[in-house]
């Protein structure tokens, strides 16, 4: 009997243009999102008591809220433009 955590990352957008792009970061633990980091917001959310608390936790470290939300430029576009290069501009 273990314990799960999960942090999957994902990347939305709907504009050809990405300049809607958001970064949704999830917090799990044992299959219960409790925490998420959405990058429009800038911050995070708290879907729990553990996970508010966590929220407020993670808020304060204004160093850290600003590398996940640049994540957008450096992870997600990189990432979608070379997709559309590839794959989504062909179909």
């Amino acid at each position: 009997d273990g314990h799960h955590l999960s942090l999957p990352t994902r990347c939305y957008w709907n504009k050809d243009d990405l300049s809607d792009m958001e970064l949704i970061e999830s917090h799990i633990f044992n299959k219960i999102k409790y925490a998420e980091f959405n990058s429009t917001l800038g911050k995070f959310v708290g879907y729990t008591k553990l996970g508010i608390y966590n929220a407020d936790i993670f808020n304060k470290n204004t160093a850290d809220l600003q590398a996940r939300k640049a994540q957008v430029e450096t992870v997600c576009k990189p990432n979608v433009e070379g997709y559309y290069s590839v794959v989504l501009s062909k179909t």
